[in-house]
């Protein structure tokens, strides 16, 4: 007992002595003004490797595979990655060719249905116009091919044609190699397997790379399309609907025939068509069907295992992902409300009110024999023309829909779509035009035709919206329904391609030979500053860094390009030498749209034209908005060249800087973050192990893994990739496919460099780095970010993250990920700071902006609550002036309460007349010293540095040593908010303690920096302006102006006001 009151004592007697200490230690400072110095951010530039492209292009030299298996492999890659043995068996079908000058290897009338590459020499491919000319729409070099992947598929679907239009011949002496499109069907006849998956990938390349091309960019969409009917005769449905009277009699009936059941069963309810009405027999187990194919062996009891080992995954699973017919459970759980969207048929859009009849559900009525009848003989229809073996493959997977006038079955961009075969009326197709908002009509679906397959096989949304303007019935499948029937008979998709490629029109055809689809590896240029401009090219996936090189040999970074994007659109209509180098920060696919065929396509749609002007127009204007080059070649602000580097992220790598970082909590706490930006996928070594078999990481199957990682980047708008905590294979994998790497740290240990990170500083990695730091919820606030930044080669940006308790929960792997998806099912918090870096990750940063404008600058402290109110979060905080310290004050403390606060106590400092009369000096530069000004500052923000604060932050000053605007995003806080206050003539201008340059109010050169915080990255920003109005209806005192006559003016009540 008596130890108690000695240990109470005990600790008491020194806090006190503390206290004393502390205060006698801080007069000292103030006596000796010693000052404990914050260390400054060394800037630092950005490495070599991010703005420079290696100099060795497409080695042939040092690889150990003779050049004319490179070449192939380099064109025929295109086609899917194959497998060793698969490409192996392609090679032993090709041969050579030798070519005088001038000499053709193909002209029209001859068989189309070859691969052709050039191994040496020089090919031309030219299209004879209508009137007889030939125009060169593509020059080919040694290692390019002459190839249309549509005659492929011809080939492949057994409709071999001649040339139509399109020539080649040898602009000198050349070798070609060529492969004919038979051997494609030797392997498929072993590999049937691969065949779904070639076509799909031919599907897709004609929907993106043509359609992109020719549609988005060029703005052409009737033309693209054959408007003849290419139906197949129903025959047994005319059978049935005459009563065997086989003929066009019959099928004229089938209409009225219908029209009659449907008045005796139906009155037409106005109400629109129901959900559950379209619901499909057996739809709903067909869900877990595809829920089961994800478990980690493939089917297991299936031959497809059997032949894969390492249950590596099949073809026709990857092709089911391609097309999204399923999603994974933890997809499913990651993203409620994709799921629910996917599963959801979006069939329900309609214009006139309109009921639709389901007849499967019809059984008491007498007409229902006769409508099964219908129902049978257009299954029969069908299965001829999918080239069903067995047409009981149909049962229970098509249902009958009937549709009145005026109805919309599906709109353009909708996900999920079926597969409609018509059986009497017709659907029309209409698309969307580019630059207006009408609708122009494409083709019309007569009955025996097939609409909606091109979605289905490739499983990008569709690309045109289809219509009945006319009574129509049709049967549909469902995509689900369709690929159970193509994994029974992967041939069926051979009948439905050919369905598609007869609807190109032979325009596209050409087209096709021209476009090439190129694949650019990391690091290698597209194309290099002073080139020759002959073609554009639009990114189909991965990540291109456009670098301008000075005058002075410096380079600078001017853009990003993602997917979607052109690139070198200006100077190759112009014919301008590129201005700047474009190279890959990662293996990438272009699509590349040469010169000749643009001349070509202008010749021939001269509407094209005025797309191009209009084009060019926006890009000058956008320029010329932001005062760039004329011509905006250096502009980043219009689409075409998306300057903000953040923005249009695919893929995002996520590295710990030491193990104790919470990775797998913080991955998952992103996702959830992302999913409010739209779907986004978390792949992890295990998990890419568990989907795609544990081998799936070896170099054996690099290619196959390649296609897969594409294919996701496709379906989802973001990937994270987590890497592992040392330098695994999948770790390097990871930095491969990164367009961003996200170092996580935790912001209350030691600063310092991961293992992981030294490793990276080695290699040259291409990809912008951004440190994220963690921290606790009631853990200390962000302090000695300069440190972290310091050790660390150049970062693009710095992030603090506030983190919920769970994230550092000790909890085992399982445990976490169940607690996650309790977490997924409610919807993301966007106030969170994590939901701030999903919006920075994915370029929809929303920025506030206050401008300067004195004691007005109080009210911003109310716009804060109002933003608060309205639930908008801010991403990003900075202004001018009063801004500077408003904005600076809610990006330390994040609550309106406490800005509030500190606010008025300022104010309050501020309206002291004592200490201002006693701050009064000798005025050579200034009336006041500053001093009492620098302390209310001081007191307020402390030693506090820009780079600690928990929002990203910064503050315009006017430096009149260099005459020009500074913007400040690091350093000691309350001096550059000082400094961005300093009215000239009030205070002296403040010295810059990292150069010594004087600084004063930032107003003077921009008072309201919204532009500021776009270039920053922000995609909205708010801007507060409380700047004065002007008075412009100013007194003409003449030529000199007399002080004492204004002081009479003044004085004198009689006397006319005088302003100035």
């Amino acid at each position: 007992v008596t130890t108690l009151p000695n240990s109470l004592v005990g600790n008491t007697v020194p806090r006190q002595r503390m206290r004393k200490r502390a205060k006698v230690l801080s007069l000292a400072k103030r006596i000796l003004r010693i000052k404990k110095e914050c260390p400054t951010l060394q800037r630092k530039e950005p490495p070599p490797s991010l703005l420079e492209a290696d100099l060795t292009e497409f080695d042939v030299k040092n690889s150990h595979l003779p050049s004319e298996v490179l070449y192939m492999l380099k064109n025929v890659r295109v086609l899917g990655h194959f497998e060793k043995p698969l490409f192996l068996e392609l090679c032993k079908h090709m041969f050579f060719v030798q070519l005088h000058e001038g000499e053709y290897i193909f002209r029209p009338g001859q068989l189309d249905n070859s691969i052709y590459v050039v191994q040496d020499g020089k090919l031309e491919v030219c299209i004879q116009e209508s009137d007889g000319t030939e125009v060169v729409v593509k020059e080919v070099l040694a290692g390019d091919s002459v190839h249309s992947l549509l005659s492929i598929l011809d080939v492949i679907t057994g409709h071999p044609a001649p040339y139509k239009t399109v020539s080649a011949r040898a602009a000198s002496p050349s070798t070609i190699l060529r492969l004919p499109a038979s051997a494609f069907q030797d392997v498929f006849q072993k590999y049937p397997e691969t065949l779904v998956r070639v076509v799909q990938i031919i599907m897709v390349r004609l929907q993106r790379v043509t359609f992109l091309a020719l549609h988005n960019y060029l703005g052409l969409t009737t033309e693209l399309f054959s408007c003849q009917s290419q139906g197949s005769p129903l025959i047994s449905v005319s059978s049935v609907t005459a009563g065997g009277n086989a003929g066009k009699a019959g099928k004229r009936q089938t209409p009225s025939a219908l029209e009659e059941d449907r008045g005796e069963k139906f009155e037409k309810s106005g109400e629109a068509l129901e959900m559950d009405m379209l619901r499909i027999p057996g739809a709903e187990n067909s869900e877990h069907v595809f829920r089961r194919s994800l478990s980690s062996p493939p089917y297991a009891g299936s031959t497809e295992a059997s032949n894969n080992s390492s249950g590596a995954k099949s073809d026709m699973d990857m092709a089911y992902e391609r097309a999204r017919v399923h999603l994974a459970p933890e997809d499913a759980a990651g993203s409620p409300a994709v799921a629910k969207s996917i599963l959801k048929k979006t069939v329900t859009v309609t214009e006139t009110p309109s009921a639709v009849f389901h007849y499967s559900a019809v059984q008491d009525s007498c007409n229902s024999k006769h409508i099964d009848a219908i129902v049978e003989a257009a299954k029969k229809d069908l299965s001829t023309l999918m080239k069903l073996d067995n047409p009981a493959l149909l049962n229970g997977k098509v249902t009958l829909h009937q549709v009145t006038a005026g109805t919309v079955l599906s709109r353009q961009g909708d996900q999920d779509v079926n597969v409609c075969f018509v059986v009497s009326g017709m659907l029309h197709v209409y698309q969307r035009k580019i630059d207006s908002e009408e609708d122009t009509c494409l083709f019309i679906t007569h009955p025996g035709e097939l609409v909606g397959q091109l979605a289905v096989l490739t499983g990008e949304p569709l690309i045109f919206t289809i219509k009945a303007n006319r009574d129509c019935s049709f049967l549909s499948i469902s995509k689900s329904h369709f690929y159970e029937i193509m994994r029974e008979q992967p041939s069926v998709v051979l009948g439905v391609a050919h369905t598609v490629v007869k609807r190109m029109s032979p325009f596209v055809r050409q087209i096709d030979f021209a476009l090439d689809w190129m694949e650019v590896e990391a690091g290698r240029a597209v194309y290099r500053q002073g080139d020759k401009s002959d073609c554009t090219y639009i990114v189909l996936n991965g990540r291109l860094r456009s670098v301008l090189r000075m005058d002075d040999g410096k380079k600078h970074l001017t853009g990003e390009y993602g997917r979607g994007d052109l690139i070198g659109v200006v100077e190759a209509l112009t014919h301008q030498p590129r201005a700047t180098t474009v190279h890959a920060v990662r293996d990438s696919e272009l699509a590349k749209l040469p010169e000749g065929a643009l001349i070509s396509i202008k010749r021939k749609f001269p509407q094209v034209v005025t797309r191009l002007i209009h084009l060019l127009g926006e890009k000058i204007l956008g320029s010329l908005q932001q005062g760039g080059h004329p011509l905006g070649l250096h502009s980043s602000s219009s689409k075409w060249d998306a300057g903000n580097p953040a923005s249009n992220l695919s893929t995002v790598a996520i590295m710990p800087v030491s193990e104790e970082v919470p990775l797998t909590a913080f991955t998952l706490e992103l996702k959830h973050a992302l999913s409010a930006v739209g779907p986004a996928l978390l792949l992890t070594s295990d998990n890419i192990k568990q989907r795609l078999g544990s081998a799936a990481l070896d170099s054996i199957h690099e290619y196959r893994l390649t296609s897969w990682l594409g294919q996701q980047e496709d379906i989802h708008r973001i990937v994270l990739y987590q890497a592992d905590s040392t330098l695994t294979p999948w770790t390097q994998r990871c930095i491969r496919q990164a367009d961003c790497i996200l170092i996580v740290g935790l912001g209350d240990q030691e600063p310092s460099v991961g293992e992981l990170e030294r490793m990276l500083e080695n290699t040259a990695v291409r990809a912008q780095k951004q440190l994220v730091l963690l921290h606790k919820e009631d853990g200390p606030l962000p302090s000695r970010t300069v440190e972290w930044l310091n050790m660390r080669s150049w970062c693009s940006a710095h992030l603090h993250i506030h983190c919920p308790r769970r994230v550092f929960s000790k909890r085992s792997l399982p445990k976490l990920v169940e607690m996650y998806e309790r977490v997924f099912q409610k919807a993301p918090d966007r106030h969170s700071d994590f939901s701030r870096l999903a919006r920075v990750l994915t370029g929809n940063a929303i920025a506030l902006v206050l401008g300067g404008g004195g004691a007005r600058g109080c009210s911003q402290v109310g716009v804060i609550r109002a933003l608060i109110e309205a639930g908008i979060p801010v991403d990003m905080i900075g202004g001018t002036s009063i801004g500077a310290f408003m904005s600076a004050l809610y990006a330390e403390e994040r609550s309106y309460n406490q800005m509030r606060i500190k606010a008025r106590q300022w104010a309050m400092v501020m309206n002291s007349v004592f200490k201002t009369i006693l701050d009064l000096t000798y005025p050579i530069t200034s009336m006041f010293s500053g001093a009492a000004f620098n302390n209310s500052i001081n007191n307020i923000f402390k030693d506090k540095q820009i780079e600690d604060l928990w929002i990203p932050y910064f503050t315009i000053t006017t430096d009149i040593t260099a005459s020009a605007m500074r913007v400040h995003r690091d350093g000691s806080l309350w001096r550059y908010v000082r400094a961005s206050m300093s009215l000239s003539g009030y205070m002296p201008p403040l010295c810059d303690p990292k150069d010594g340059h004087l600084l004063m109010d930032g107003g003077y050169i921009n008072n309201l920096p919204a532009d500021v915080a776009r270039s920053m990255g922000a995609k909205v920003v708010i801007a507060i302006d409380v700047g004065s109005r002007d008075e412009t209806d100013l007194t003409n005192y003449g030529d000199c102006l007399s002080g004492w006559w204004l002081l009479w003016k003044r004085w004198n009540p009689l006397a006319e006001k005088v302003k100035v």
